[in-house]
């Protein structure tokens, strides 16, 4: 499964004030971005059928499991600096990323596993 840092738990529950205390934290992935796929976070009401979850300081972590099979062992991490802050993706099942880190690619043996 995933992990956050404590600089990404931070900010998680920071922007988790702006909406429902008690929604998931959706971690996922989809078709986009020059590399291939492209990282998601988004708030839900609650888990879908099938996801996998992971509690992480009072944060209820959703992932489904065709995105999980992509990111799994994933670390996600917070980070401010001169240009804005924003969330990182450490993946070490990445076998490649773009340049501005927000689209990935996992190897072919990967991809066709997961379908």
């Amino acid at each position: 499964m995933i992990q956050l840092t404590e600089a990404a738990i931070r900010e998680v529950k920071r922007l988790q004030t702006k909406y429902e205390p008690s929604m998931v934290l959706r971690v996922g992935v989809k078709p986009s971005g020059c590399s291939g796929m492209s990282y998601t976070m988004n708030f839900e009401p609650a888990a879908r059928d099938g996801d996998e979850t992971l509690t992480v300081d009072d944060i209820t972590v959703v992932v489904d499991p065709l995105s999980l099979t992509m990111i799994d062992e994933m670390v996600v991490d917070f980070t401010e600096d001169l240009l804005g802050g924003g969330f990182r993706f450490n993946n070490p099942i990445a076998v490649s990323n773009c340049g501005c880190g927000s689209s990935f690619s996992v190897a072919e043996t990967q991809t066709a596993a997961s379908a």
